[in-house]
């Protein structure tokens, strides 16, 4: 198993931002898709579409202002079981966030293209709660076809 990590610091006085666009849909579509669906409760299962295709992702562990886990249950087949992990803790001025994709089965091309496209999301993520304009598709940076 391999999995994609990342860190990005968020200038902000306390993780409740950061914590609330990974919990609401309307956090959600400021930076990561326009067309997300879904309430963010733990077990509800959040839908994210994007042009070529999307992510059925479960809630599975909420603890506030800390952290954030969900379970893809549906997508391509190489997100199917992994788990994405949102881990918050505040440094000073900057709330720091530990990004975990985990469980690919194998470092396969398309885990490249999506830790790429993590990367540029944690960029807009940071960018709306700073700025409070993201760049979430369609209108994030385009980089290639999925596959």
């Amino acid at each position: 198993m391999v999995d994609i990590l990342h860190r990005v610091g968020v200038k902000t006085p306390t993780p409740e931002k950061v914590y609330d666009a990974l919990t609401t849909v309307e956090g959600l579509s400021g930076w990561w898709t326009d067309d997300t669906k879904g309430n963010g409760e733990v077990g509800d299962v959040l839908r994210f579409r994007f042009p070529p295709g999307g992510f059925d992702l479960e809630v599975v562990e909420l603890r506030p202002l800390e952290r954030v886990a969900w379970r893809v249950v549906d997508g391509p087949e190489e997100w199917i079981g992994t788990t994405i992990d949102w881990d918050l803790r505040q440094d000073g001025d900057y709330t720091i966030v530990l990004f975990k994709h985990q469980g690919w089965k194998e470092p396969v091309e398309f885990m490249h293209h999506c830790s790429t496209k993590w990367g540029s999301f944690l960029m807009s993520l940071k960018s709306l709660v700073e700025t409070g304009e993201g760049a979430p598709a369609p209108r994030d940076v385009q980089i290639s076809d999925w596959h």
